[in-house]
């Protein structure tokens, strides 16, 4: 019910179930609720037992509900989180036909049949149930909530953001620790998951500073919103913490109103200098038996919806806990003229003066009463058993502070005795200051200070000074506990609310031999739910320490991961579809490409011109075979932009280059350029491709169009994870050059014409690179050759491309050639034997393409040991040759296998297959690339090439891969 609503706002429509309510502007979909008398919120996964809300925040196991309907349906959405606007249409879930009879809770009363570990033992036989039977049941029970299947309407949006701190949760020691990093002058971001900055403080009856704490709060957060070096997230929960001062965050946008197009969520990607985290911690309920019905709630979450929402869970209510903070939600419930029923203290020795409640010291809550709503409770203490009735329990078993983002990068936390909780081990994430209740710190004073006292450390790292910040004065009570995990009495004690997980199971593992915390994980479910064990898994760790007769540091604790709270795939993947997901990546040439009529292919996310054609030209072949033209007797133009380009510098760049080609580069002179082989590390090839040396510790690598996202993460892999101690930096660099071949007998003479300084063959050989300029532009010019002509790549910043591309085109075509694309460079490239990733397609190595000698003896590098196994280098391996058709006029296909003469074209007789294949027009024939058994010892053998799936068949010899000037004479002309 509702005891005052003057704080909140507007009176807010909503629908749950398809019932109408009325809560406030401010409300969660719990407290409007809650507020309306509806306790019973949710089934539980298992046994499908009735289940109201227990806590007040994200860590909530019991009130999920389904959001909206059709395909703009959202399940698992914790009610406790949910702000309620008008139009809200939410719905329980896993319940069926409906929420108070569920038809599912017959799981209940078989209970003792599905205990830990049931469904390992249970459904092994027989071995034909499985498919028929076990598999479509189970399919049909699993999963909480459900999708709509049909396509998610919702925009999602992601976003990027840098900061000299980080500062996650906005309680006292985050305002705090937020305001005195922004006064030494360092650009802060203030992320809070919740509505509203404040934490704790929103949800308490305390003064800081002379006033009321969530009216100092919020004006402290107001002051920080106006700072310019500030920025205040709230609704934003920081999920991840990864390597580099890189976080993952989550900002819910659209959740708190009606869909009108915006973003529903935006997923942040945060890169801090320093971070301080200031998460809070975590009450954690006691298990005892029947410690599920709803009307049972963490006294934490009964103070926050009494203060915050102004709600009564109950009217009648009893507190029972272990620790001090229970007394708390005591007092503000009588101070707000709610029945108390009783204060159970399960502490004999606790001193509580003189109280208008009764209070009883040394006792036990061991029962309850009521399904679908607690009705009453058992007691028994020093003075016997007794029954209280009561429609709320507020339990308060210590709080556990939020170490999870912490342990991200494989840390672990450290058991702290006095608080019987975990807290963060130092160091755990590099650059991470943690404060306030998250460290252990649970008075409000106490929190303050680490959070001024986490800003000064991280600003004295950061080399800036701070000024000794002013705290205000504020509750200082210290914090006294004696553990309690359990209680035993006669029914189910429950731990994991979400995957019904009892003492009982944790047990049962410990004696089935799952000693191990991860193990016993496993077993039971315990923790693997949605909340991920928050408000469970030390008391099961506890639990299970007991039964194994250790303690709770030698049992250890589960492994948490990202993300602390669930993300919608949607929102990681924001943008990432349509476009987004295969982007059109164009090169500065296409408009003019389009605008000569040529047809454009994709390779890799690149678009690239496929041939260019002509008037009069009715057939691809014709203007193909004119470009290839072009190329060996005049001169061609071809954009080869899109070819992988990273920069690479540092004194090491030379080490960084011998490990991961076949071949040696350190030793390659200023001004030139070497052809190179990667590897992979289990010894086959990634990639090949060219790296010229533009300075003494200047390398430009280029790699082939498809594999240069693969390239830049292998040398990342390499620098990062083994030889970080190099010192080199690389970037790519692919789109902020455009660049061209120019290839043809008049290649030379066509780039002197442009160029403000001529070249010729002594001062710009074969493999030469160097700076020149052209058009009072700077530019870099390589002289290599994909076609096996003499050729050059000249290169020039992006935004001179288009310009570069119509100027060399046109000097070209005054030359009698012209631009030419991609199936003339295949053509080209073919006729020399040049291979492209059709042929390195990932299972061929250095020796299947005749490259052997290219892996030094002289140095280590990256595949060399595995690429020297003796399967890879068995001369009966499928290795590269040239084909040749026998009838000059037969047809050659890419993927058609091939055979020996006379062979049956079955598997088995399958000798090596095509990858390459193209109609040469000097040859006046078809030619190919492939693969075939001992190739190079079958020079000259007839063999037939089949391809079943287009019905081709052809004759064709085994020849040497160059097709045209096998002596290289025209290359180095």
């Amino acid at each position: 019910m509702r005891l005052r609503e003057d704080h909140l706002g507007a009176p807010v429509r909503f629908r749950f179930d398809g019932v109408g309510y009325t809560g406030r502007v401010g409300d969660t979909v719990a407290s409007a609720l809650l507020a309306n008398g509806v306790r019973l919120m949710a089934r539980s996964f298992k046994y499908h037992r009735p289940r109201g809300v227990l806590t007040a925040g994200s860590e909530e196991p019991n009130a999920l509900i389904t959001v909206g309907r059709g395909a703009a349906a959202e399940p698992n959405v914790r009610a406790t989180v949910q702000e309620i606007y008008e139009g809200l249409d939410v719905r329980s879930q896993s319940a069926w036909p409906s929420l108070r009879f569920d038809a599912m809770a017959v799981n209940d009363l078989g209970s003792r049949f599905l205990g830990a570990g049931f469904y390992y033992k249970t459904f092994m036989w027989p071995a034909a149930f499985w498919e028929k039977i076990y598999e479509p049941v189970i399919r049909r029970a699993a999963g909480l909530g459900g999708l709509s299947g049909k396509a998610d309407g919702d925009v999602y949006d992601k976003a990027f953001a840098f900061c000299d701190v980080l500062v996650i949760g906005a309680g006292p020691a985050g305002l705090m620790a937020a305001a005195t990093a922004a006064d030494a002058g360092l650009d802060v971001i203030l992320c809070d998951e919740d509505s509203a900055a404040g934490g704790r403080l929103l949800a308490e009856r305390e003064q800081i500073g002379g006033s009321d704490a969530a009216d100092w709060a919020r004006a402290q957060a107001e002051a920080l919103a106006t700072r310019p070096n500030v920025r205040v997230m709230t609704r934003t929960t920081v999920t991840g913490a990864y390597d580099g001062g890189v976080f993952g965050a989550l900002e819910r946008v659209g959740h708190h109103r009606p869909r009108d197009g915006a973003p529903l969520e935006c997923f942040w990607r945060i890169t801090a200098r320093a971070s301080i985290l200031c998460a809070g911690a975590i009450e954690r309920p006691i298990a005892f038996p029947d410690n599920d019905r709803p009307g049972i709630m963490t006294a934490g979450a009964v103070r926050a919806y009494l203060n915050r929402w102004g709600v009564a869970p109950g009217k009648r209510v009893a507190v029972f806990g272990n620790n001090d903070d229970a007394h708390r939600t005591a007092r503000d419930l009588h101070a707000a003229g709610v029945s108390v029923a009783a204060l159970i203290d399960s502490r004999a020795d606790v001193e509580v003066g003189d109280l208008p409640y009764p209070v009883l010291a040394g006792a036990l809550v061991t029962g309850t009463r009521g399904r679908t709503g607690l009705r009453g409770i058992t007691v028994e203490g020093p003075g016997g058993k007794q029954e209280v009735d009561v429609d709320c329990l507020a339990l308060s078993g210590g709080w556990n502070p939020s170490v999870h983002l912490t342990c991200h990068m494989n840390g672990r936390p450290t058991w702290q005795r006095d608080i019987a909780a975990f807290v963060p081990t130092p160091g755990s994430i590099p650059g991470m200051e943690v404060a306030g209740a998250c460290n252990g710190a649970f008075s409000t004073v106490a929190c303050l200070r680490e959070g001024a006292e986490a800003a000064a450390r991280v600003a004295e790292r950061l080399g800036v000074d701070t000024v000794e910040p002013r705290l205000p004065s504020a509750d200082d009570t210290p914090t006294r506990i004696s553990p309690l995990w359990a209680v035993t009495g006669k029914g189910r004690a429950w731990l994991d609310f979400q995957n019904d997980v009892t003492v009982k199971d944790v047990k049962q593992a410990a004696t089935e031999n799952f000693r191990s915390v991860e193990h016993m994980k496993r077993y039971t479910t315990q923790g693997m739910a949605t909340d991920q064990g928050k408000n469970s898994n030390v008391a099961a760790l506890a639990v299970l320490a007991d039964a194994t007769g250790r303690g709770i540091v030698e049992t250890g604790t589960t492994t948490f991961r990202p993300p602390y709270t669930p993300v919608a795939i949607a929102a990681m993947g924001a943008g990432a579809e349509d476009k987004g997901f295969a982007p059109q990546r164009l090169t500065t040439s296409h408009a003019a490409s389009v605008a000569r009529g040529a047809p454009m292919i994709e390779a890799g996310l690149w678009y690239r011109p496929s041939y260019f054609p002509q008037a009069g030209e009715t057939t691809w072949r014709e203007s193909c075979d004119r470009e290839v033209g072009y190329v060996r007797r005049s001169v061609g133009v071809c954009d080869v932009s899109t070819l992988g380009k990273i920069d690479i510098q540092g004194p090491d760049a030379g080490k960084l280059l011998n490990f991961v080609y076949t071949n040696v580069f350190s030793t390659l002179k200023e001004g030139r350029v070497r052809y190179g082989l990667m590897l992979r590390e289990d010894g086959t090839v990634m990639d090949d491709g060219t790296c010229a040396r533009l300075g003494p510790a200047h390398f430009v690598m280029t790699t082939t169009t498809a594999a240069a996202g693969d390239v830049m993460r292998h040398l990342n892999w390499v620098t990062q994870g083994l030889h970080p101690e190099w010192d080199v930096r690389f970037t790519s660099v692919t789109e902020q050059w455009a660049q061209f071949a120019v290839a043809g007998p008049q290649s030379r003479d066509l780039l002197n014409d442009l160029l403000e300084v001529p070249i010729d063959a002594e001062s710009f050989p074969f493999m030469a690179c160097g700076r020149v300029r052209l058009g009072g532009v700077d530019g870099r010019l390589f002289r290599i050759s994909f076609s096996g002509e003499h050729a050059y790549e000249i290169a020039v910043p992006a935004r001179y491309g288009a310009s570069l591309f119509e100027a060399l085109v046109a000097a070209a075509e005054a030359r009698g050639g012209g631009a030419y694309g991609m199936e003339a460079l295949n053509v080209l490239r073919i006729e020399k034997g040049f291979i492209t990733h059709a042929e390195i397609h990932g299972r061929v190595t250095a020796f299947d393409i005749g490259a052997a000698r290219m892996i030094s003896a002289k140095k280590d590098c990256v595949g060399k040991t595995l690429a020297a196994r003796p399967g890879l280098v068995d001369p009966a391996r499928a290795r590269l040759v040239g084909l040749r058709p026998v009838d000059k006029g037969a047809r050659l296909t890419g993927g058609a296998h091939i055979f020996a003469a006379g062979a049956e074209a079955v598997h088995a007789n399958d000798q090596g297959y095509v990858t390459s294949v193209g109609y040469s027009p000097d040859l006046g024939q078809m030619i190919g690339l492939g693969f075939v058994k001992r190739g190079p010892e079958r020079m000259g053998e007839r063999m037939q090439v089949v391809d079943h799936v287009r019905g081709v068949r052809c004759e064709v010899e085994i020849v040497e891969t160059v097709f045209v000037d096998p002596e290289g004479g025209r290359v180095r002309g």
